[in-house]
């Protein structure tokens, strides 16, 4: 079920450095690493994360950076399913951040 707009602000709140960007349904973050293997290593570990949940989120790799953006393509909005994958991910990144 689509998120409100309070329900977004409210999950963000909860989050670590997740942000959205305009009306569009989508919440984004990207995460500084120490340099690519760790990039490519945190991006495995979201993979099985994502698996597991059945959540896919967008993931573009630059060197050390990985952005991300979640967002429920099915429901054409934001979901709980985007704010809990969102923690999910939020537990994974400081394990890579060295």
């Amino acid at each position: 079920m689509a998120l409100s707009d309070a329900q977004i602000e409210e999950g963000l709140a909860r989050l670590q450095d997740w942000r959205r960007e305009g009306a569009e349904p989508v919440i984004h973050r990207t995460v500084r690493l120490p340099g690519f293997t760790d990039a490519i290593a945190l991006v495995d570990d979201i993979a099985q994360v994502a698996e597991q949940v059945d959540h896919h989120p967008d993931i573009d790799i630059r060197y050390n950076k990985v952005h991300l953006a979640l967002s429920t393509h099915s429901e054409g909005a934001l979901t709980d399913k985007d704010i809990g994958l969102a923690a999910r991910i939020d537990e994974l990144v400081p394990h890579h951040q060295g």
